[in-house]
């Protein structure tokens, strides 16, 4: 039996190279590998499945922890967006619901569920390319980090490489209607 006066920390995300399966040689998942190329790539893929063209990497000092692209189709799954996926992933391979130390980036600015979680989390810094003035609930909408009740608010950066997100979200929109 634990003491219950015992103190509990969190953990801290360890900093290891991970490789997804099937791309062990991606330079974006290797030690200074470029996070938002990985980002993009895992956009790219969720278009090829035909999901929204939405990808994230959540890293810590530059090493790769977890990858994901949208997955709301395929899985069905309403909450299966990259931002959710990533942290879910990151937090099992690392056996820790908090992420301290992590830092996510994304394609397109998170809504509010999303938002959510990164606060929960506890990630260090989010970094994302397109603003989203309709769905967005970081810098638009609710703006989640700014509310009173936000536990945790990360450094928000927005705006890397906003103009290719925007392209490669607007294309596939366009081809959809």
């Amino acid at each position: 039996m634990e003491p219950q006066n015992e103190k509990r920390t969190a953990p801290v995300c360890e900093a290891r190279s991970v490789t997804a399966p099937g791309r062990p040689d991606d330079p974006a998942l290797q030690p200074g590998g470029d996070p938002m190329s990985l980002a993009f790539a895992e956009a790219r893929r969720a278009q090829a499945r035909g999901e929204a063209p939405i990808g994230a990497a959540l890293v810590r000092e530059g090493v790769a922890i977890a990858s994901a692209g949208n997955r709301t189709r395929e899985l069905a799954d309403p909450t299966a967006h990259a931002e959710m996926l990533v942290i879910r992933e990151a937090a099992a391979r690392l056996g820790a619901e908090r992420l301290v130390g992590c830092d996510l980036y994304v394609t397109l600015e998170p809504c509010a569920m999303c938002a959510g979680a990164i606060s929960f989390a506890r990630l260090r810094r989010l970094y994302y390319a397109a603003p989203d003035p309709k769905g967005g609930a970081v810098d638009h909408g609710a703006r989640f980090f700014r509310q009173p009740t936000c536990h945790h608010a990360p450094e928000v950066y927005g705006g890397l490489r906003e103009s290719e997100a925007a392209a490669m979200l607007r294309r596939f929109f366009a081809a959809r209607r």
